[in-house]
């Protein structure tokens, strides 16, 4: 027997992350049992485990995919621990030590926020102090935040490996900083600190909607403490204030969507050396954050450049250009080994597509997504630190030597997740499909799960997020990404009534509590708030994600009830802003993209879903009147769908491929009439030639419904069209990762249009979810989340010689492989 993945809040040894609870699990390998027998779980002040602050005892009631720890945290304290775990079949083994550290927590700030003294708020700067210690330094930490963008130095070397710190987040409800580790930089005698600032989400232009340009301040801003402790016992703290000095640096300008000139011949060398001089350098002043919340800790996981990949192809345009070809649709940057004269300004654009096969950029829209360098004349490797890019290629200007692939390195950036799932089939084009949509998810969890990270839009749509939840949490170990990203949607929802806003966050000083298309309330994206919590619930078998949002969620049911009561209190949702069945193709009124299907019904199958998770949220919560209360409301719903949208004998008001869909995935029937509603989705498949009309609604449900009601043979031919409109059109098309239009690229390989077109947009990937669950047979259960049961059911198609999938769930890895061969004999593994 072996104890693997030792987690705490699903994190490994997390440092300075807010947590109200910690909460440990852990994995089980290597053992002839079939369950765990009992466990015992200690937690300790030290690393040899000698100073006990809590011991479970041996108890057959802690689970191992969530076990909290009933101690009370205290700030600024690294707690060990470690399980034992007695399986049934009388094996044991002991868990190594694992740790986690807590962060400033509620204690107050020594620390000043402090700017430049300069009237030029656009100017970049170096910020820097020098300080001394008189003993050796036993342990230190730094605790850092910036406004925008911030990266920390001490004694010249930079601490740390994440980037755009400190992250995108409601920064009008609160401000995270980051706690480092900084013992081994620190020495006895002279030191010094240094940060640069840039400005990322909180100060520079960023927002679709809003105040575009001052979306939360004008100033550049730190906010620094670092607490050490000495080898004779003193804790000594250094703090941000008007002792510091700053100097401007290389950084010549930067924008989220527009990228960043970085001119070397600005640099300083050793400014954040302990014996450099800074006695020429400007002063600083106090900042008073004005309109912004309290700093926080950290909830973000780190961002990090997660892989590299190098480029396939250097392409001599018909225009002349001179373009990478990275091979990949991929977000991040390119990391260029260059050695060009003094003043040589190189310039990096990106793009997703190639046009007429030139190099083409149009539909990022006003995003000027670019790089410019200019050379000091020395040899050096270099990259951007202040923003990122969505692309495949690049065009290279201004290089005066001839260009080498070797010198270009594509840094994959994306959140810390760990990949969890995987699966392959006998069909490569199905294959390609399911890395595709695994490539939007890095590409789109940059810190918040947006919609697209390439133009200059790059938000956290609430409505992606819902949809997608479910497959990214097969991909992906998404339940701490998730808790800040609901975090955020709460203290959104707190400056609307219980609204959910449309993008989270809204980098708008402007809070609606009516919907409209910019402030949100829209049926699907605002359901993000109960939707979302009871994935990673059923997929990770935490409910402490239920307890945080449970406020979240039944805020959002009760302002859906407001909208019900204002138009009669029929139970149902029928006023009000939606975004329809976004992008969907049988629209009565061509170019426009909300679909066919009528609001009302598609609102209303919302209010009931969230209506039922939040009941069935109440139940495991112990909440025992919320749960009969909303289950009440849920059925009510149910029924005055049917009766408004349904005749006796399941007959559907609305002609369309998607409100068959959702009536038969959201549960909006009743038994006895779902044949007649799945025969009438058959025959609206038959009039398009098996070929889907649905959008951001319809879409990540589709094919789920046809499986899960006994049509799996409908949902594979739907599933398996290789012309427009379908998954794996995209995919002879050349694509890399998922579209957000159907016919982003037309068969003439043109794009089809600039507005609202980005061709990595993971929505439509959610697909993925019915290949964990139909294709490959993995289907986690609401009665034993967390996979602590599971059903393995795979639905078996001629066209497919075998698929499998693996996962690695809370309790451990789960493989399941079907492989049918020319004599019908069909083989299933389970692992």
């Amino acid at each position: 027997m072996r104890i693997v993945s030792c987690k705490t809040n699903r994190m490994y040894q997390p440092l300075g992350f807010g947590m109200d609870q910690a909460t440990v699990s852990w994995i089980v390998e290597e053992t002839n049992s079939q369950k765990q027998q009992a466990a015992r779980v200690l937690v300790a002040a030290d690393p040899k485990m000698g100073s006990i602050l809590y011991d479970s005892g041996r108890s057959s009631e802690l689970s191992s995919r969530a076990t909290a720890l009933p101690i009370k945290l205290e700030p600024r304290r690294r707690y060990f621990w470690t399980v034992q775990v007695w399986g049934d079949q009388g094996d044991t083994a002991v868990s190594a030590v694992n740790w986690f550290e807590t962060g400033k927590r509620n204690e107050p700030w020594q620390a000043l926020w402090i700017t430049p003294d300069w009237e030029d708020k656009n100017r970049h700067p170096y910020l820097r102090k020098a300080f001394e210690f008189d003993h050796e330094v036993v342990s230190a930490r730094a605790y850092v935040t910036g406004l925008g963008l911030y990266e920390l130095e001490i004694n010249g070397q930079r601490i740390g490996d994440e980037r755009l710190t400190p992250y995108c987040n409601s920064f009008d409800a609160w401000v995270q900083y980051q706690t480092y580790d900084v013992t081994e930089a620190l020495r006895k005698g002279q030191n010094a600190v240094g940060v640069k600032l840039a400005n990322g989400w909180a100060k520079g232009p960023f927002g679709t909607f809003g105040d575009l340009n001052t979306p939360y301040v004008n100033d550049f801003a730190l906010l620094l403490e670092i607490r050490a402790t000495l080898a004779d016992g003193k804790e000594v703290v250094v703090i941000s204030d008007t002792g510091w000095k700053c100097h401007p640096s290389p950084i010549v300008a930067d924008s989220i969507y527009d990228g960043e000139v970085y001119d070397a011949n600005l640099e300083i060398n050793g400014w954040s050396d302990a014996d450099f001089d800074d006695s020429e350098w400007d002063g600083t002043r106090e900042f008073v954050p004005d309109g912004l919340g309290p700093v926080t800790d950290r909830l973000s996981l780190p961002v990090l450049v997660k892989e590299t990949i190098k480029p396939v192809e250097l392409i001599h345009t018909p225009a002349g250009e001179w373009v990478l070809d990275m091979g990949q649709n991929m977000v991040g940057w390119l990391r260029i080994r260059i050695h060009e004269p003094q003043g040589r300004r190189i310039r990096i654009q990106h793009g997703e597509v190639m046009q007429d096969n030139n190099f083409y950029r149009d539909n990022l829209r006003n995003a000027k997504a670019e790089y410019v360098y200019i050379s000091d004349g020395s040899e050096r490797i270099i990259e951007p630190s202040t923003t990122f890019y969505g692309f495949r290629y690049a065009k290279l200007e201004g290089f005066s030597h001839p260009i080498r692939l070797d010198d270009f390195t594509g840094c994959v950036v994306y959140s810390d997740l760990e990949t969890t799932g995987h699966i392959e089939t006998s069909d490569p084009l199905v294959n390609r499909l399911f890395l595709n949509a695994l490539w939007g998810q890095k590409g789109n969890f940059l810190d918040v799960p947006t919609d697209c990270p390439q133009r200059d839009e790059r938000m956290g749509w609430t409505g992606d997020a819902q949809v997608f939840s479910g497959t990214a949490s097969f991909n992906m170990d998404t339940y701490a990404f998730y808790v800040k990203f609901m975090h955020d949607v709460w203290q959104e929802q707190k400056f609307s009534d219980g609204m959910v806003a449309s993008v989270v966050p809204t980098f708008s000083r402007h809070k609606p509590t009516e919907s409209s298309f910019v402030g949100g309330g829209a049926c699907a994206w605002s359901d993000c708030a109960t939707v979302v919590p009871w994935n990673v619930y059923l997929h990770f078998g935490d409910k402490t994600i239920l307890r945080r949002q449970y406020a979240s969620m039944k805020a959002w049911v009760d302002w859906i009830r407001k909208q019900d009561a204002r138009s009669g209190g029929r139970r149902l949702w029928t006023i009000g802003f939606h975004f329809g069945d976004w992008l969907a193709l049988d629209g009565p009124v061509e170019g426009r993209p909300t679909g066919g299907t009528d609001n009302g019904l598609l609102a209303s199958a919302y209010y009931r879903l969230s209506t039922n998770i939040l009941a069935k949220a109440a139940a495991v919560l112990g909440k025992s009147e919320d749960a009969k209360l909303y289950a009440g409301l849920s059925e009510e719903i149910k029924q005055a769908i049917q009766d408004e949208y349904f005749s006796k004998n399941g007959r559907s008001t609305i002609p369309t491929q998607t409100a068959h869909v959702v009536a038969l995935h959201f549960d909006l029937v009743d038994p006895a009439v779902r044949q007649r509603v799945l025969n009438d989705l058959g025959a609206l498949f038959k009039k398009s030639n098996m070929h889907l009309q649905t959008g951001f609604i319809g879409t990540p449900i589709l094919c789920r419904a046809l499986s899960d009601n006994g049509d799996s043979e409908s949902a594979y031919r739907v599933f398996f069209q290789e012309d427009y409109p379908g998954w794996l059109y995209e995919v002879i098309m050349g694509a890399t990762t998922i579209w957000e239009r159907w016919d982003s690229i037309l068969p003439d390989g043109k794009i089809s249009g600039t507005g609202m077109n980005s061709l990595n947009h993971y929505a439509y990937g959610s697909i993925v979810e019915w290949m964990y669950r139909n294709m490959c047979g993995i289907n986690p259960l609401e009665e034993a989340p967390g996979f602590k049961h599971f059903l393995i059911k795979p639905e078996i198609n001629g066209r497919l010689y075998y698929a499998k999938a693996s996962l690695k769930s809370a309790m451990g890895l789960i493989e399941s492989y079907w492989r049918r061969q020319d004599d019908n004999l069909l083989t299933l593994e389970i692992t």
